[in-house]
């Protein structure tokens, strides 16, 4: 068995020991930074929405980094999240990466220091959580270890967040709006078995229905899970 990486171990040591998912969220940024050779670190979960929520920016331009994207749509952290794989761009001013997302790239050189970007998607199952941002000044790739130390990290956070999020065994850790959170998630899982399609596939279906039904997607997800509605290739 392969040498567990300096951040996969950091995690080992956080267990749960931590409040809230914003807490979890700097553990694991931070322990990216010190173990990883990367001058900083974000977080962001997917939403409910089409959006995604920000819990840790190491810094200024670990923050700069996540509105960038947010606001412009694309970039190596949106590419991650769609793809469900890591994105690597040792080089921002010489990649073919960047071709993918111009605009990010090219604001991303105006306003910023940033010479490399690795983006690691946060995944459980089919279900992808969220991404893992990571940036260094000087341009250089992740060794082999490194990046393998990433992504095993990115899976126990998502793991760990996961469970933050729907462990009942813990009532600190479980507050209304977050259970509404993960009874969405649990609903996708189910719709997507129904359907035979993507859970991103899945999620759509109920978000139409939702609007067609003019109820809250919490809702729906509740009457799915409670198996008082089916999704079928008609339901609408």
């Amino acid at each position: 068995m392969a040498e567990r990486g300096a951040v996969t171990r950091a995690l080992l040591e956080i267990a749960r020991d931590v409040g809230d998912d914003r807490a979890l969220a700097e553990r694991v940024c931070r322990a990216c930074v010190v173990g990883l050779d990367v001058d900083g670190a974000a977080i962001s979960l997917l939403t409910a929405s089409s959006g995604r929520e920000t819990l840790c920016a190491t810094d200024a331009t670990a923050e700069l980094l996540e509105d960038l994207q947010f606001s412009l749509g694309e970039g190596a952290c949106m590419e991650a999240a769609l793809t469900g794989r890591p994105v690597l761009v040792p080089d921002l001013h010489h990649s073919t990466e960047v071709g993918h997302w111009p605009v990010f790239a090219a604001a991303v050189l105006e306003q910023s220091d940033v010479g490399a970007l690795f983006a690691v998607p946060l995944r459980w199952g089919t279900i992808n959580l969220g991404v893992l941002d990571l940036y260094r000044t000087a341009p250089g790739s992740l060794s082999g270890a490194q990046l393998r130390d990433a992504i095993s990290a990115a899976d126990m956070a998502a793991l760990m967040f996961l469970g933050m999020r729907t462990d009942p065994g813990d009532g600190a850790w479980l507050d209304h709006s977050l259970h509404g959170r993960a009874e969405i998630h649990q609903a996708t899982g189910m719709v997507l078995v129904q359907l035979g399609v993507t859970a991103t596939d899945a999620l759509a279906r109920m978000r139409a229905y939702a609007f067609v039904e003019q109820r809250l997607l919490g809702d729906v997800a509740h009457d799915v899970v409670s198996r008082r509605l089916l999704f079928t290739p008609d339901t609408r």
